[in-house]
């Protein structure tokens, strides 16, 4: 099956003086082109799609969004009893519990939208089979549904940082950057994994077995500093590292070196590049698939 471009008006069809305005299907010929321009003329179903994600996620709950706070905080928890206090744990002089609490922030988000961006195709089967629009909106209103999460389990962090008397630093204000990595990372990692749900079912499977093995490659419950260098610098590979002590940088003010966040920007954005052209090329096959 070949491919197909989507010629549209520039505005919605319509009907005029009795008249239906057509929107033209065409082969594609060569390589498969991004259409970005296609994509922002869906924007409104972009945000329909991450309001209904999230009014998915809570409905019938009985903490509700709460369930945002629960999962990260109560990590922490568990990790300042058996790392932080049980195994003493190294953590750079900074209270456990506020260590690994800056990581576990961006890892939940970054862990959940993953998750959600993979299975995004498979459950929203019935749209793809019966509407054409930009199959890429799927998963990247996955992705950013996840960010509500994210800033309700950050107001947990502005309270710890209050109890244990640290200040925002200067650097606080790349924390958006930050955060970027981690959603390009979630992104470009979730389209090759969506692409490939829907083809081989038991992705599924390995999506939780995949996410437990990068937790502890991260350096969640431990410093990067651990480890010299140049192997520290090559640690920056998983790009989830530069995301991790990015945060505890612009947070707490512990630099990490330029050059590990430089690796962990560049790997980040090969994926997400990849990912799309992958995406891209296997969409056609997804309304037969599913």
């Amino acid at each position: 099956m070949k491919t197909a471009s989507i010629r549209l008006p520039e505005s919605p069809p319509s009907l005029e003086n009795g008249e239906i305005e057509h929107v033209h299907i065409e082969p594609y010929h060569g390589r498969v082109p991004l259409n970005l321009k296609e994509f922002w003329r869906y924007r409104e179903l972009l945000y329909f799609l991450v309001w209904r994600d999230i009014k998915v996620r809570y409905k019938q709950t009985l903490l509700g969004a709460a369930w945002a706070i629960v999962q990260p905080f109560f990590t922490m928890v568990v990790f300042s009893i058996f790392f932080g206090r049980m195994a003493q744990m190294a953590s750079n002089g900074y209270p456990y519990p506020i260590f690994s609490y800056t990581a576990l922030l961006p890892w939940t988000y970054f862990s959940g939208a993953l998750s959600l961006a993979a299975n995004s195709l498979v459950g929203s089967g019935g749209l793809i089979t019966k509407v054409y629009f930009p199959r890429l909106i799927v998963p990247v209103s996955s992705v950013l549904s996840g960010l509500v999460d994210f800033a309700f389990a950050f107001l947990v962090l502005i309270g710890m940082m209050i109890f244990y008397g640290y200040a925002p630093t200067i650097y606080t204000i790349l924390l958006p950057l930050f955060l970027l990595l981690a959603l390009t990372t979630a992104l470009g990692v979730g389209l090759w994994l969506a692409a490939l749900n829907v083809k081989y079912r038991d992705v599924r499977y390995l999506i939780p077995f995949l996410t437990q093995f990068w937790l502890f490659a991260t350096p969640v419950v431990y410093p990067s500093s651990l480890l010299g260098e140049p192997w520290r610098t090559f640690y920056g590979l998983n790009p989830m590292v530069g995301v991790v002590e990015g945060f505890r940088w612009a947070l707490l003010g512990d630099k990490p070196p330029e050059l590990m966040i430089l690796v962990s920007a560049i790997v980040s954005i090969v994926l997400l590049v990849s990912g799309v052209i992958y995406f891209r090329r296997t969409e056609d096959t997804f309304a037969d698939l599913i």
